[in-house]
């Protein structure tokens, strides 16, 4: 074990099993999207859920670019998959399992039949997993463990991935300590998001219980495991905000991230593995006084607008245009999500149809969007989805 220090938070990093062998068949990770659409425009949609009395897993439907139907193929039973990343090349699908006990689970995928068949499952080596991401290299998965009881603490976790798909034992842990200002909710850490930056070489983790936005590089090769710290360590946020997705601009040149406790999109610049804050913008409407909860943000495929969730007592998604030359943020629309808790959507590779899954209303909407204007058009189509939690298209 090692352990280091990032302005009063301790990592503790643990060294777990060696690593397999990587063979030269593994499969290619990273899912930038399409362009065009396949054959037909039909791609495969796999929804994530809590389960429940209304859900049992992983569900995969056929999503018609042409029309902005889904028709349900299968469901794959699995406990919890409330997040999920497809490999490159469509062949495995990854699932966290969201419990006290936390897992991740591997499944191979025919997306032909459009069908998943289990693989194998791991422990996340930490409790409440709810976010996973591939290394550029195709090498790993991480796993960020939230840990909702303040005394687990949150914590991310390196799984190698084999050359079948399937997943090994942990090769590090990485646990964080500390709090913030918010009670009942920041009484520990809770490391929401892990996020490779685009030139893979460096690792954001994103905590939202000790507002920290923590820098890690990114060897593979290194002799202390394949994640170790940099000498900057941390990027400063606001007191209370609470950290929560980050992702990069198309051109890798600036990043947004949600803070869901203050109900902000903020901007940052990009430069050799350090974030600098530039804007931040409020989700809510002015004078509005009820609960904020930012949440999921995507961009659309050609870069040019974002879109990001509040699931606090707005329900719905803000729209910004985006400034190609300064990465800067302009309102131009908001939509509700119809429903309750909207965790997460996606944009369809073509840039069509935004699909929004409402966790507590048992619901999902599929609303044209025009490539134009970054608006989403009335009258979107209804998907009855028991508590969905993340969405992903994949080309057949």
């Amino acid at each position: 074990m090692s352990a280091y220090c990032a302005h009063g938070l301790l990592q503790r990093l643990t060294r777990g099993l060696a690593l397999v062998a990587f063979m030269m068949g593994a499969p290619a990770f990273a899912q930038p999207p399409a362009a065009v659409a396949p054959a037909g425009g039909v791609y495969d949609l796999i929804v994530g859920t809590y389960t429940g009395p209304r859900s049992e897993g992983l569900y995969v439907y056929r999503f018609d670019t042409n029309s902005g139907e889904a028709t349900q193929i299968s469901v794959a039973k699995t406990v919890n998959p409330s997040y999920l990343v497809v490999s490159r090349d469509g062949r495995f699908v990854y699932a966290v399992n969201e419990l006290v006990g936390g897992g991740v689970s591997a499944f191979g995928f025919d997306a032909v039949r459009g069908e998943l068949t289990f693989l194998d499952q791991v422990s996340s080596e930490g409790a409440d997993p709810c976010y996973l991401a591939l290394s550029p290299d195709g090498k790993y998965l991480l796993a960020a463990n939230y840990a909702v009881a303040a005394d687990a603490g949150g914590s991310f976790v390196v799984l190698p991935i084999e050359a079948d798909g399937r997943l090994g034992e942990a090769v590090l842990t990485v646990q964080h300590e500390g709090r913030g200002p918010v009670k009942g909710r920041q009484d520990g850490a809770h490391v929401h998001s892990t996020v490779f930056s685009p030139d893979g070489r460096f690792l954001f983790v994103q905590d939202l219980g000790t507002d920290g936005l923590y820098a890690y590089r990114y060897a593979p090769e290194g002799n202390r495991g394949p994640v170790g710290p940099v000498e900057w360590r941390r990027t400063g946020v606001e007191a209370g905000s609470g950290p929560r997705h980050l992702i990069f601009s198309t051109d890798g040149r600036h990043a947004y991230l949600t803070s869901e406790l203050a109900g902000t999109v903020s901007v940052f610049r990009y430069r050799r593995g350090q974030l600098m804050q530039e804007q931040i913008e409020p989700l809510a409407s002015p004078g509005f006084a009820g609960k904020v909860g930012a949440a999921a943000l995507h961009l659309s495929p050609d870069g040019r607008f974002l879109y990001v969730s509040d699931r606090g007592d707005a329900n719905d998604i803000s729209i910004f245009a985006v400034d190609q030359a300064t990465g800067r943020l302009k309102r131009v629309g908001r939509q509700s999500s119809l429903g309750h808790s909207p965790r997460e959507f996606a944009i369809d590779p073509t840039g069509q149809w935004l699909i929004v899954g409402n966790q507590d209303s048992d619901s999902a909407y599929v609303f044209r969007r025009d490539p134009h204007t970054g608006l989403l058009g009335p009258d979107p189509q209804r998907l009855e989805v028991g508590s969905p939690a993340d969405f992903k298209f994949v080309a057949p």
